[in-house]
């Protein structure tokens, strides 16, 4: 894919200030357009379980490798919570409520994750770039499938130097995000691994590839469900990234 436009193109009063009322409308359509279809992102699908364990498995790896022997007394944060599926994980994996927090844009989504999770778990309205956290409050930053959703480089940017902001040294920013472009979504765009060392230019970087393609995944599903683990071998045709950007 091409590189993304240098940020130093946008006018700095003019930073992304469209950007969250753009996502709100493309979370609209998406909607919309998926209004009584199936959900495709429901984890009865079994293309859709078997990513979300690779992922955890490919999670718990790492906080292993980096010692983190106690999750329970790490402090964490998720950009773009969505309606807490990801929270609930952490929670599984062993980190403790009250240390939880989570920020989302869109009200809906919001109120979907408060019915769900503990009300120890602090919960933020709105754009995580005005979020109120403490600089360097938190061991582990956490974002996923946010960033292919934002269409603005500046606005990623102002983003990314929030969240790095918030790191303690020695913790970091667990991305999770798509690597490609989908030609059938114009609402979102992959950040290939440039991209996100550019956005993160201070941060020493773990990058591992994960998730077979979801539209190759469907399909292979349909068949059989054990003919994921097999196509998934094969690294070309994993379309994710998983980055540990840690701060020292």
């Amino acid at each position: 894919m091409n590189e993304p436009d240098a940020v130093g193109q946008h006018e700095p009063d003019a930073v992304g200030r469209h950007e969250p009322d753009a996502v709100g409308q493309r979370y609209a359509r998406r909607a919309a357009a998926q209004a009584g279809r199936p959900d495709r992102y429901s984890m009865l699908q079994p293309d859709v379980w078997q990513s979300v364990q690779e992922r955890q498995r490919a999670m718990l790896a790492l906080f292993n490798r980096l010692g983190w022997t106690d999750l329970s007394a790490m402090d964490a944060l998720e950009v773009g919570c969505g309606a807490g599926g990801n929270l609930l994980e952490l929670l599984r994996l062993g980190f403790a409520p009250q240390r939880l927090c989570g920020i989302e844009l869109l009200p809906e989504r919001l109120a979907q994750a408060r019915a769900v999770l503990p009300s120890s778990v602090s919960l933020l309205a709105g754009d995580a770039c005005a979020a109120p956290i403490a600089p360097a409050s938190r061991q582990l930053v956490l974002q996923s499938t946010v960033f292919s959703s934002l269409l603005d480089d500046a606005f990623q940017q102002r983003l990314a130097e929030a969240m790095w902001s918030w790191v303690a040294p020695g913790g970091g920013v667990l991305w999770y995000d798509m690597r490609y472009n989908n030609p059938r979504n114009p609402d979102v765009r992959g950040l290939p691994l440039r991209r996100i060392r550019a956005l993160f230019p201070q941060a020493q970087l773990v990058a591992r590839r994960l998730t077979l393609a979801p539209p190759l995944a469907r399909l292979a599903c349909r068949l059989t469900p054990a003919l994921y683990p097999w196509l998934n071998a094969l690294l070309p045709l994993r379309t994710h990234l998983l980055v540990w950007l840690a701060k020292p």
